[in-house]
């Protein structure tokens, strides 16, 4: 078949379409119309319930909406349908239609949260939210009970922050259950949840969470203008979210932070830091961050000082091992052969003989060997990812060195890296900082050491300028805020960290009196 055919036949198609129909914007004071409308609007689906009704001697007739699955037909049925037939048989009803709805809303509704909604969108949201929509004949208005009821997984410890010391409870897909677990980490009444809507068509809730009297106003100015701007049919998780408000689209590195954990979240609140929490996901957005914000895991502090510094400090020179290892052992080998001791440059010789490949390729290779095992480790099920990643490994390092293809010494290198690379807390800044190493192994395979430095001076270039929310990135490094250089790469007593970071600029920058501790 030709495109002209093909063409011709979508055009046809795209011809018998039905018509789009129209919609009023205000709702009707007939029943049968309102109801109508929204059947019309959703074409009939099977999941959509609609219950008519009559209260009282004087017949008014009213009508319960809702779709199956998302509202709670228990609630329905004890706290709307019940009361209002008990009730209205005991007691006189009121004529007047505008009334008697205030008398349904204020005595015979014993729902938590009911809402007047006036307008075809607000119906349509809040029945695809999971709300019931109590119509009465006569009346151009409604009201909208809160009686969600959809299934949610339960809270279990995360899956990708496990700790050893600490909370064991982790967000959830649920919005609501989210903002609860914050709630109870922090008591206090300056804690303030904004909602936003994010999603032409999806319509998700999308709250911003932060503690009034310690966040920057011009921070929450600049994330609330950002997340405005969004302009997406659907967001189906935090990482579009991400995306979308970060500084620079180009940089390797997360420009927001994303955990799974409430504690943490709780504690970035508390240093006047700002939560992006999104419907339908366990991911929580934290802004602003800083590169050494992305090395600290919330069990440097769970752990008396000395053990969580001995911690930290080994989790940077994991980092620097992640980046550099490969692209200094090509260095040494193929340009800087004297920097090597004598007889450990003779070991690598001799493990390095019949080896047809030059040390940059073999680099590569096992590196992006490594990194195949990694991800298919990572997609198959639980029960044999690990031990494929871990088999597989082992079976191909000691196969390419039977083979002749990879040296001993190769492996042994491309070993510690990625171990080097699993003692990096976040996910995300792991997956950068190996993204940055094979930029080191090329620079490495043609400048040595020289290249290395020039591709390091770049990276620090460009982390200097780079922003998160407008907060420097490299901060409190580079601009310098010594004060916050005690939770940096150190993790000083609790009784010395009295004050919150400089760089967020909170308007309260004591976190505790010495006195009071």
């Amino acid at each position: 078949m030709g495109l002209g055919s093909f063409f011709k036949r979508r055009q046809k198609q795209q011809s018998n379409k039905r018509p789009s129909i129209e919609f009023p914007d205000h709702l009707n004071k007939n029943l049968d119309k309102n109801l109508e409308t929204i059947e019309t609007m959703l074409e009939k689906p099977n999941d959509l319930v609609i219950r008519k009704f009559s209260l009282g001697q004087e017949n008014h007739r009213c009508a319960v909406v809702f779709i199956d699955g998302l509202a709670d037909k228990q609630q329905i049925n004890s706290n709307v349908l019940k009361n209002l037939q008990l009730l209205s048989e005991k007691k006189e009803l009121n004529h007047n239609r505008n009334e008697l709805l205030n008398e349904i809303e204020k005595e015979l509704v014993s729902t938590g949260d009911v809402e007047r909604g006036k307008t075809l969108d607000e119906v349509s949201f809040a029945l695809l939210y999971g709300s019931a929509i109590l119509y009465l004949d006569g009346i151009s208005q409604v009201l909208i009970l809160d009686v969600k009821g959809w299934e949610t997984r339960s809270i279990e410890e995360p899956i990708t922050e496990t700790l050893i010391r600490g909370p064991r409870e982790g967000f959830i897909e649920d919005l609501r259950t989210n903002m609860m677990l914050i709630r109870r980490n922090i008591r206090d009444p300056n804690l303030r949840f904004q909602t936003h809507q994010v999603g032409r068509r999806s319509k998700k809730n999308l709250v911003v969470s932060y503690v009034e009297g310690i966040v920057h106003p011009d921070i929450l100015k600049e994330v609330n203008r950002r997340l405005e701007t969004i302009d997406l049919d659907d967001a189906p998780e935090s990482g579009f979210i991400e995306q979308w408000i970060e500084d620079s689209f180009l940089s390797p590195f997360p420009q927001l932070s994303n955990t799974e954990r409430p504690d943490k979240v709780a504690t970035a609140l508390l240093q006047g830091k700002i939560a992006i929490i999104l419907d339908g996901t366990p991911f929580v957005l934290i802004a602003p961050v800083t590169l050494g914000n992305t090395l600290q895991s919330p069990e440097d502090y769970y752990e008396r000082w000395l053990i969580g510094t001995f911690l930290r400090v080994l989790r940077y020179g994991a980092a620097f091992l992640a980046m550099f290892l490969p692209s200094l052992y090509i260095a040494l080998v193929s340009y800087h052969q004297g920097m090597v001791p004598s007889k450990l440059a003779f070991s690598i010789a001799a493990t390095r003989e019949g080896v047809p490949f030059p040390a940059a390729i073999e680099a590569i290779i096992m590196g992006l060997t490594m990194e195949l095992l990694r991800e298919a480790g990572a997609r198959l099920p639980k029960t044999i990812g690990q031990t494929i990643g871990i088999v597989g490994g082992l079976v191909i390092g000691d196969a390419a060195v039977q083979a002749g293809v990879v040296s001993p010494i190769m492996v042994i290198v491309v070993a510690v890296t990625a171990i080097a690379s699993f003692s990096i807390p976040a996910y995300s800044v792991a997956i950068s900082f190996r993204l940055v190493r094979f930029g080191f192994m090329l620079a490495a395979a043609f400048l040595g050491l020289y290249g290395i430095i020039l591709v390091y001076i770049m990276i620090n270039i460009h982390i200097v300028n780079l922003k998160s929310i407008g907060v420097p990135y490299s901060s409190p490094f580079a601009p310098s805020f010594f004060q916050d250089w005690k939770d940096l790469v150190l993790r000083a007593p609790i009784t010395m960290r009295t004050k919150r970071p400089s760089y967020v600029q909170p308007d309260d920058d004591k976190s505790a009196d010495k006195g009071e501790n």
